[in-house]
């Protein structure tokens, strides 16, 4: 009896100790947001196949933890991205991805038009102290000309240069132009192109996060 007393004893003060234990510290889950148009919102795939959700997937693969948040509206303009910045993107994101200006040039919209709303969506993200912005750049379509695309193809690196923000230079990089990578409508990316962007732009989004880290 005195026996299994001390070994109650024992074991209740293990126990103890044990519960007392801090629990091991773990990296805390970032916020990451795509902010963007259809190529965000995930047009045309299937559950899990977005590029968000595979975007977080793949954060959480590489020892990231991270949630992306879906703020990509299919047919969005920079000027609606703009008009809808503030209650889109949460003050608590960490990182924000801005992907727009693909259905500006589909549209014919004025270059100008176009870097004058994302001048001022990176000016309104880059003011919030403890979010880092992410630029996705984008190129216009063949069909609209040597001139159109002369004055909107470089509205991306002049920007991220202005604003000193990280530059991804063009979303669909592998994808375009590349049918087995793409929807019937060839401007989708499927399943697969997703995974294509996701593996090109996440060291660029992994930098980020561990900026943001380190900034506390």
């Amino acid at each position: 009896m005195q026996r299994f007393q001390s070994l109650l004893a024992f074991v209740t003060i293990g126990l103890g100790l044990a519960l007392a234990a801090p629990a091991k510290a773990q990296d805390p889950v970032r916020e990451v947001v795509a902010f963007g148009d259809s190529l965000s919102a995930g047009y045309g795939v299937g559950p899990g196949e977005s590029f968000p959700e595979q975007l977080q997937a793949a954060l959480n693969a590489a020892g990231h933890p991270a949630r992306v948040v879906n703020a990509g509206v299919s047919g969005d303009t920079t000027t609606g991205g703009l008009a809808r910045l503030d209650w889109s993107v949460p003050a608590s994101a960490d990182v924000v991805i801005v992907e727009l200006g693909a259905n500006d040039a589909l549209r014919g919209v004025s270059p100008d038009v176009t870097r004058a709303n994302l001048d001022a969506i990176l000016e309104k993200l880059t003011a919030r102290p403890n979010t880092q912005v992410l630029l996705a750049g984008m190129l216009s379509p063949p069909n609209m000309g040597p001139d159109y695309a002369a004055r909107f193809n470089p509205i991306y690196a002049e920007l991220a240069a202005k604003h000193d923000v990280p530059l991804y230079p063009f979303f669909l990089e592998g994808v375009a132009g590349d049918g087995a990578l793409n929807q019937r409508d060839y401007m989708h990316p499927n399943a697969q192109g997703v995974a294509v962007i996701v593996k090109g732009i996440l060291p660029q989004v992994i930098e980020a996060l561990e900026t943001s880290a380190a900034q506390g």
